[in-house]
């Protein structure tokens, strides 16, 4: 028999799922805080006994593209928030060394801030939720929000805030995640199910709170976002050769297939491209399989995205509708084994695209319509996962560089919000809720435990940095 918190991927399916009473689910969130107490949630772990960074960011590399895994090292070196965003494996390590609640969800896994942001609806309606889950599997629910907290700390001292102002985002944020789960506790399942952050009910909500600099800028952000489809990536991304739409080259970033395997037949190809394109239609539902049918490939190309992701391989297929006038991009990305599995255990899924597909349907309020999955062989003979969506459907974050202290509580709020309201759709949201309570104590111990860890990032950052200068490592910068 299982308990209420096994709704995770974890479970096997023929298991029985035990529906407990809100009581007993509020019993044990009150005995796991007796196992853990609030307090004890500000120890950031040993500094000392911890793995090398470097060396855990070395152990990556072995499975990347070589010679992009410069450019990664070059851009994790451009600022301590930068490392901050490469180094999951780093932080899933320390928090894998810590006591844990025992309150499983489906995680995030890199829930920094820069991976929340805007995009598109399948009603075409513009929403904030997070956006990036090549890390998702089943953990502890802190783990989370501790990657959110210490995000919110980094990045406000790269903005040179204030510490006082820092604090009080961190404390914002993480009280944000407590209160909601609190409101989802006391909420249906299928009103938890159906919650979503509406970009303009929440403009609405904190006009009041932002200067009328910053609320220009922030709608004039909201205003970008909807100009970012594939309309707007074929005139960046794409020219016109010969009376044909081509992807331009611009290597190392952007590399079309013709020029990565010049040898190679490109007829036969674009043959076996076109199978696996046919092999992912069939994860998606199947309206959209007819959709995607009415689109042909035009072209493919390899493409360096992201910070952490830089060195894995991730492509960018353009095909065509009923003309060049109907172009539709889609981002193939490699997905690789989650950073968490060191301390969550592993995935029930052997292919590593279909847990971060399955993990993102369960945890976003609204999912890319065109969210799917395949596994091929390599030219190099390697056997890969792949999850696919729209490169581009409206999607934006705002910098965080860009940030006033203001304007990051808002956002950190925001982010919060929607963490919560994704753990509370697959774990024990009542249990978590009693677990928290409603003293601000969790706040704090998370409050002094970014802190702590803001101060072991910049020193692993600056690790980096000597294996970068003794050349244990060699980092590109400006790519």
């Amino acid at each position: 028999m299982t308990t209420a918190d096994d709704r995770l991927e974890t479970r096997p399916a023929s298991r029985t799922v035990v529906h407990l009473t809100r009581e007993r689910r509020a019993a044990r969130g009150k005995q796991a805080r007796r196992a853990l107490p609030l307090a004890g949630h500000a120890d950031p772990g040993p500094t000392k006994a911890r793995p090398d960074p470097v060396a855990l960011l070395e152990s990556q590399a072995a499975s990347r593209v070589p010679d992009l895994v410069p450019i990664r090292y070059g851009r994790m070196l451009t600022s301590p928030f930068a490392f901050y965003r490469g180094a999951a494996l780093v932080m899933a390590t320390d928090l894998a060394a810590l006591p844990d609640s025992g309150l499983r969800v489906q995680l995030c896994g890199d829930a920094h801030m820069s991976n929340f942001g805007f995009f598109a609806s399948p009603e075409r309606r513009l929403v904030f939720d997070a956006n990036d889950f090549d890390e998702t599997l089943p953990g502890p629910f802190e783990w989370d929000v501790k990657r959110l907290a210490a995000s919110l700390e980094v990045a406000g001292r790269d903005n040179g805030f204030k510490p006082k102002d820092r604090r009080k985002i961190v404390l914002e944020a993480v009280r944000a995640y407590r209160e909601a789960m609190r409101e989802f506790a006391d909420q249906t399942n299928m009103t938890v199910w159906y919650a979503a952050l509406d970009v303009e009910s929440l403009l609405d909500q904190v006009r009041a709170h932002l200067r009328p600099e910053a609320l220009k800028r922030t709608e004039a952000e909201l205003a970008k976002a909807r100009t970012r489809d594939s309309m707007q990536a074929l005139s960046k991304l794409t020219a016109t050769v010969d009376g044909r739409i081509r992807i331009i080259s611009d290597p190392p970033l952007v590399v079309p297939v013709e020029e990565l395997f010049p040898d190679d037949d490109v007829e036969q190809l674009y043959d076996e491209i076109r199978h696996l394109v046919r092999a992912y239609r069939r994860t998606l539902q199947p309206d959209r399989r007819i959709l995607l049918e009415q689109f042909r490939l035009v072209q493919m190309a390899h493409k360096v995205v992201g910070v952490g992701s830089v060195g894995s391989r991730a492509w960018i297929l353009l095909l065509e509708g009923v003309d060049r006038d109907d172009p539709l991009f889609l981002q193939a990305k490699e997905a690789q084994r989650s950073v968490l599995e060191q301390g969550a255990g592993p995935s029930r899924y052997d292919n590593q695209g279909q847990r971060v597909v399955l993990g993102q349907r369960l945890m976003q309020a609204a999912s890319d319509i065109f969210l799917g999955w395949q596994r091929n062989e390599g030219v190099d003979g390697v056997t890969r996962d792949f999850y696919v969506r729209q490169l581009r459907d409206w999607k934006r974050s705002i910098e965080p560089s860009q940030m006033v202290p203001t304007g990051m509580q808002v956002y950190g709020r925001a982010c919060a919000w929607s963490l919560a309201r994704a753990h509370a759709r697959s774990g024990d949201r009542v249990a978590i809720a009693a677990y928290l309570g409603r003293k601000d104590t969790f706040d704090q111990a998370v409050a002094s435990f970014a802190a702590d860890y803001a101060d072991r990032n910049q020193a692993d950052g600056d690790a980096l940095a000597d294996a970068a200068r003794t050349g244990r490592i060699t980092a590109t910068s400006g790519v």
